[in-house]
């Protein structure tokens, strides 16, 4: 019997559950909930979803064709355009053939190894400065995450506008990301995008809040003193390349994108990550001791590259919670993954919740196991492990929120223990991305560094 620790994770039944029951209750709120015991031991299988024909793919040999060998065949899904577009338009997420390769060269700038090297001691400031702002005894450590990433990003790419950071703000791209289950059922049915429910009216609001203070910012912008910033360098490089009007609303659409995804999946990659440490208090102890060493060394390029241990913490971690548990792909050309056809307009579905957990592609799948990642090179698929995609479409920020990640939590563990409140399940949920229901209590208590102890 594995002594290793086993997180939580939805109930799976032996079979799978009529289609139907996913636009009710938990499943219609929740992506990760209601799979069967069956997903995570097949290679393949399809559905029929409102009509539309959805084949889950969860071979890696498959998703490599997908994502990467015959890429050019598989867009991104036109009802999914549909569902985001009133948040990030045409922006680098949502477009495709050469308005993407266009988009993706212009904010690719931003995020180069030197680039992002230059932003580590911005990091460990935001990260600093949360953790000298705390009292002992309980923090919602999901929300400490949330605004420490928002100020970062705001900070990186937006030149600290204040407007980005603010509580109202917070509150609209919460409402935003979670008015997105109602219109995906709207557009599966093909009915017009009309908010009904509470949320689905908090949703529009957050989605027109969102883009009306990014329009301004954009506007702003177009001035000569502008700052010279992210947004800045990208709508001179879309003005140079498309009319005005069109290039000022990609600005638009592009700092949509990378305000909600610069944000919103690192927040969650650092919050799941002191779960599974405050839920191991041994480890906890140890990568703190290597935080520690870590930044008495100095704040500097380096420094993520000094924090080993908890690199493969948040590797291990990101397996168990990807912050996006799902992907899709639309069929351009009729195509074939191993024996099974696929039709023009198909639908692929790409899910790392269940390929990170596949019975046959790890070893106790659903165990933490730090020891699968930073040690020697594990013989792995390059596509059963798929935290920030593959492919072309690799996310373009997976170094920048990495190393966010990294250093963030090394100054809060050098800082703070945290510890698990008594009773309190945690459950994953979200349909875009993967929180924890609830927030995520810590009891968190001060811990005394070796520099202090010496002295």
């Amino acid at each position: 019997m594995s002594e290793l620790w086993v997180p939580p994770f939805p109930e799976r039944r032996p079979r799978p559950v009529p289609t139907w029951r996913g636009f009710l209750g938990e499943r219609a709120r929740t992506a990760v909930y209601g799979w069967s015991q069956l997903a995570f031991e097949s290679d393949y299988f399809r559905r029929n979803v409102l009509g539309h024909t959805v084949h889950v793919v969860l071979k890696p040999e498959w998703v490599q064709r997908v994502l990467l060998d015959n890429a050019g065949n598989y867009e991104k899904p036109r009802l999914v355009k549909r569902i985001l577009s009133p948040t990030i338009g045409r922006g680098l997420l949502t477009s495709e053939g050469e308005l993407w390769r266009v988009q993706r060269k212009i904010v690719s700038a931003s995020f180069t190894p030197p680039a992002v090297d230059a932003l580590v001691p911005l990091f460990a400031d935001v990260g600093e400065a949360m953790a000298g702002s705390w009292a002992e005894g309980t923090r919602d450590m999901a929300l400490e995450a949330t605004t420490a990433t928002m100020r970062v990003i705001a900070t990186a790419l937006f030149s600290g506008d204040e407007r980005l950071t603010t509580p109202e703000a917070m509150g609209h791209i919460t409402a935003a990301m979670e008015g997105v289950g109602e219109a995906r059922i709207q557009v599966l049915l093909g009915m017009p995008l009309v908010p009904i429910t509470s949320k689905g009216r908090r949703g529009r609001a957050g989605q027109q809040f969102l883009r009306r203070i990014l329009g301004a910012i954009v506007n702003e912008r177009l001035e000569s003193s502008a700052p010279d910033d992210f947004v800045t360098a990208m709508i001179r490089e879309l003005i140079d390349r498309f009319p005005r009007e069109e290039a000022i609303e990609l600005a638009i659409d592009n700092a949509a994108t990378f305000y909600l995804a610069g944000h919103e999946t690192t927040a969650n990659l650092t919050s799941w990550t002191l779960f599974v440490l405050s839920e191991q208090p041994e480890l906890q102890e140890r990568v703190a001791a290597e935080a520690e060493g870590a930044l008495a060394a100095g704040i500097d390029a380096d420094l993520p590259q000094r924090l080993p241990l908890l690199r493969a913490v948040i590797d291990e971690t990101l397996r168990l919670y990807p912050p996006v548990p799902r992907f899709d792909r639309e069929a351009v050309a009729d195509d074939l993954l191993g024996p099974h056809e696929v039709k023009a307009g198909d639908l692929v579905s790409i899910w790392p919740w269940i390929i990170h957990r596949h019975k046959k592609l790890w070893d106790e799948p659903d165990a933490f196991n730090v020891a699968r990642f930073g040690g020697a090179k594990q013989d792995r698929h390059r596509f059963q492990y798929l935290p920030f995609g593959a492919g072309p479409r690799t996310c373009v920020g997976a170094r920048f929120a990495m190393a966010e990640a990294l250093t963030i939590l090394a100054t809060w563990l050098r800082h703070w223990r945290f510890a698990p409140l008594p009773g309190r399940l945690v459950r994953p949920s979200g349909m875009v991305t993967l929180r924890q229901e609830g927030g995520l209590p810590l009891k968190v208590s001060r811990r005394i560094s070796r520099a202090s102890s010496d002295t």
